[in-house]
Parts: C-alpha cells; structure tokens; sequence
C-alpha cells in the first residue's frame, strides 16, 4: 500500500478489524519511513453473474426481473413481497453456487422449484408461461409433477 503522505510502499499493519458487518476489513497502517499513519480498507469484489440466453446472447443477472416474473405468476395470490424478496435471494444464492455464467434455462428452474416451495398454484402459472404451455395435457403434465414431489394434503 502507498502512503498518502510519502509514498513510500513500505509499511505495517498495526490492527485489522471487521467492518461494515464483515464485508469489509478496516486495516489501520503505519509507513515505516515517515512514521504516519492511515487507514484503508479491503472488500470482496464480486465478479458479475452473466445469464447465456437461448440466442446466445449474454446478458448481466438481473434480480429484478425473477421478481416481477414472480409477482406476475403470485398475483391474487397470498404471497407477500418479503416473500417474493426472500425467492429471488433464494434463486440468485443457488446460483452464484453454479459458477459465473448460467443458461436462462437453469435460472427458470431454480425459479420454478423455489416458487413450488412458496405457492404450487403460483408455481404452475409461471410453469405455463416458462416452459409455454400449448394445450391443457401441459397443465396436467405439470400438476402431475407437483403431486409427485409434494405430499396428499390432509383434511
């Protein structure tokens, strides 16, 4: 690190800490040839996810967009905005796990198997319109899948 004052690259760290809730580290250094002293601090820098289209377009992760496909598919439903907030987390968690670049096909499942978790009717509306649907045997197809993976409701 260079000094401020000498720029001098030599120097010492004399405490280190945790900032910002543990995304940063506040390092407080010494130049050892002026004697002074200052601060800085060092972050993680996140490499952006990019999302590989069916085209082959490549285009920046946008949060946003699971969102409001979400909300779209949960309209009328009972599922509040936290919870559409704590999804999208959830998806863009899995799949920074994946690695830098994801296909759009692995976003939409991610969403999908998050959304059967939150709401299944709404996990079947966004299942019609991602993985479009033509005719009412695709619906049946789908609940057939939803009844699989979830256990018979009890009354």
């Amino acid at each position: 690190m260079r000094c401020p004052a000498c720029a001098s690259l030599e120097d010492k760290v004399v405490d280190s800490r945790a900032s910002d809730d543990g995304v940063a580290i506040r390092r407080r250094r010494q130049c050892l040839a002026c004697g002074r002293r200052f601060t800085t601090f060092e972050r993680l820098e996140e490499v952006p996810m990019m999302v590989v289209k069916r085209s082959g377009e490549r285009e920046p992760f946008d949060r946003e967009k699971i969102v409001a496909g979400v909300q779209a598919a949960a309209k009328n439903r009972p599922v509040g905005a936290d919870q559409l907030d704590r999804l999208a987390s959830a998806v863009e968690d899995d799949l920074r796990l994946a690695g830098g670049d994801v296909t759009s096909a692995q976003v939409g499942m991610a969403v999908l198997e998050q959304l059967r978790a939150t709401d299944q009717v709404a996990a079947v509306r966004f299942a019609s319109v991602y993985k479009e649907f033509d005719d009412p045997a695709d619906f049946a197809r789908e609940l057939g899948l939803l009844t699989k993976d979830s256990a018979p409701k009890r009354r």
